[in-house]
Parts: C-alpha cells; sequence; structure tokens
C-alpha cells in the first residue's frame, strides 16, 4: 500500500523535523538534484514546493508518473490551469494550493504598477538616462476607482491596499458573499462596471468561463484615461487587442506580470511601449513564500492525517 511522501531535499533539510513530528510513520522519497532518493512508486502525498519549480519539474513528474498511488498532491503555487494538474484531477488526485501564500507580495506589487503608472514613472526614468530635467503631469490616485475582479487572496489584500491609499474599491467575483471588505458587484456585471475603473486589476484564475475575459469589446468600454493591471494568468487578456488599445492610446496604460507566451517575445511591441510596465511573471516574488507555502502544506498534512477537510483544495 502506498503511504510515502515525496519532498524536495530543501523541505527534507527545513522541515523534515516538521514532517517527523506529524507524520512520522510515512517513508519520505527525496527529490536530490534531478533523481529520487526513495521509492517512488510508493508516494501517496507529494509537494510540489518553490525550490522544485522551473528547473527540476521535469523530474517531479517524472517520478510521480511512477507513483500510481497517489492520492493528495499539494502545489506551491495558486494557479492549476496547466494540463498537468487537469490530469491528475482525472486520476482521482486530491489537489491543493498554496493559495493566500504570495498575495501579499503581489498586492504590493500591483500597487507599484499603480503609483507607477499614476506618476509617469517610466517618463521620468528616461529623463534621467537622458540627464532631462522635465517636471511631468502626474494624478493621484486619491479618490480615482479601483476595480479589482476576483476576490480570492490577492485581490482582497489588493482591495485592503486599495482602501488604505484613498481609493474607491469595487469587487467583482462570481457571486458576492456579503463579507468582502469592500463593495463587491458579481462577475455577471463586469460590462457595467469598466466604464467607470480608472485602474482595472485582474486577480482571477484562469478557466474556459475567463479566456479572454478582456477582449476587444470589453477593452473598449474603459475610458481612455484607464489603466490595466494583470497579475493572474496572461490569457485573460486577449493580448493582441490590448496592444492595439495602447499603442492607439485608447488606454493610459497597463502593468504586466503574465502574458498569453512566456518568457514574453522579444518582437513583442509590449516591451516597447512607452507606458507600459512589464515583469518577468515574478510579482510575487519575496523571501518568505517558500516558507507561507511550506506552512500551509504542513498544516493540510496534520489534516490529511486526522481525515479532516483540506485547505485550497480544488473542485474537479
Amino acid at each position: 500500500m502506498a503511504d510515502g511522501i515525496l519532498i524536495s531535499d530543501d523541505v527534507e533539510k527545513r522541515w523534515g523535523g516538521d514532517l517527523q513530528r506529524i507524520a512520522p510513520e510515512r517513508p519520505r522519497a527525496v527529490l536530490r538534484g534531478e533523481s529520487v532518493e526513495g521509492d517512488a512508486a510508493e508516494v501517496e502525498i507529494a509537494f510540489f514546493s518553490g525550490d522544485v519549480f522551473p528547473d527540476r519539474t521535469r523530474a517531479l513528474a517524472r517520478a510521480l508518473g511512477e507513483a500510481h498511488g497517489l492520492r493528495w498532491f499539494h502545489s506551491f503555487s495558486a494557479g492549476i490551469d496547466h494540463p498537468w494538474f487537469q490530469h491528475m484531477l482525472e486520476r482521482g488526485v486530491r489537489i491543493t494550493t498554496s493559495s493566500g501564500a504570495m498575495a501579499r507580495p503581489i498586492a504590493h506589487t500591483v500597487m507599484l504598477y499603480v503609483l507607477a503608472l499614476s506618476r509617469d514613472l517610466r517618463g521620468w526614468v528616461r529623463d534621467q538616462e537622458a540627464a532631462r530635467w522635465h517636471e511631468r503631469e502626474v494624478e493621484d490616485v486619491e479618490g480615482r476607482c479601483l476595480v479589482v475582479v476576483g476576490l480570492g487572496p490577492i485581490g482582497l489584500e489588493v482591495a485592503r491596499l486599495g482602501a488604505a491609499f484613498g481609493m474607491r474599491v469595487i469587487g467583482l467575483r462570481r457571486a458576492p458573499r456579503g463579507d468582502e471588505p469592500c463593495e463587491t458587484w458579481p462577475l455577471a456585471r463586469l460590462d457595467e462596471l469598466l466604464p467607470r475603473a480608472d485602474y482595472l486589476v485582474l486577480a482571477l484564475p484562469l478557466s474556459e468561463e475567463t479566456h479572454h475575459l478582456l477582449d476587444g469589446r470589453r477593452l473598449a468600454l474603459l475610458r481612455p484615461s484607464a489603466c490595466v493591471v494583470n497579475i493572474g494568468r496572461g490569457a485573460l487578456v486577449d493580448e493582441a487587442a490590448l496592444v492595439r488599445a495602447l499603442e492607439k492610446r485608447e488606454l493610459a496604460g497597463a502593468g504586466l506580470d503574465v502574458f498569453e507566451v512566456e518568457p514574453l517575445p522579444a518582437e513583442s511591441p509590449l516591451w516597447r511601449l512607452p507606458n507600459v510596465i512589464v515583469t518577468p511573471h515574478s510579482s510575487g516574488a519575496n523571501p518568505g513564500n517558500r516558507t507561507r507555502a511550506a506552512a500551509i502544506f504542513l498544516d493540510n498534512l496534520a489534516r490529511y492525517q486526522r481525515g479532516e477537510p483540506l485547505r485550497n483544495e480544488v473542485t474537479p
């Protein structure tokens, strides 16, 4: 009977004592370099930790290919739109995520985009590089309408920070629950809300329903003074339509951390548009992320041992 745990060498080094305390009877298979020390065929539980991504993801996948008794898989990230995860769900594997572990650093990056776009930071940088003393017009974010599409842990943290900056925050989620910290509309009313947005933040997962959620038609509903921020998934936005809107100044700017093709191809106009901030899918980069993700996994491991519901479990 499969009862082992597959972890990385880094997880064993940093949290091996916690694993021993929570699940002392479970043998470990440890990913060291590109190979597994231990019996991958006896793995019931796997932790896809941040130190494995991206360089050793293939090695982990090979090991899981041998784990025919895999029952539970925990991921360091929140996104599970890759076909690999869907295949596991189809096999009957339970999947949980570390949703919330990166919420604060990502929300901080969102506010970085908002402030940089409102104060034309890219323009100031160009002036500095040219040793040009040139005053620029800026706008205040206080009183502006911040629309946050998706009120998971990231969206909620963005809403909190936006309110702290004095912005009027309106959130959207599939079905408002009534306990949100801001005015919240159902996602079905997105078209109605877009003309009011000064800053539109996309913080929701990718699915068939949300693919190209922000298409050419919806981009046209935004005011020319509006800015778009995407820290969800690149395919939430019709990128070609976004480029056209930015080139024609039908939008004031964009802060983008995710793209339809990653790495973003060098020929993409987004690299060169003066009203766009591009970051390499790193809005959540923070030295504390691995610790927070591991804490969620260890909490779930204790729950799994006791037969209790797991945190952040994905619904097939």
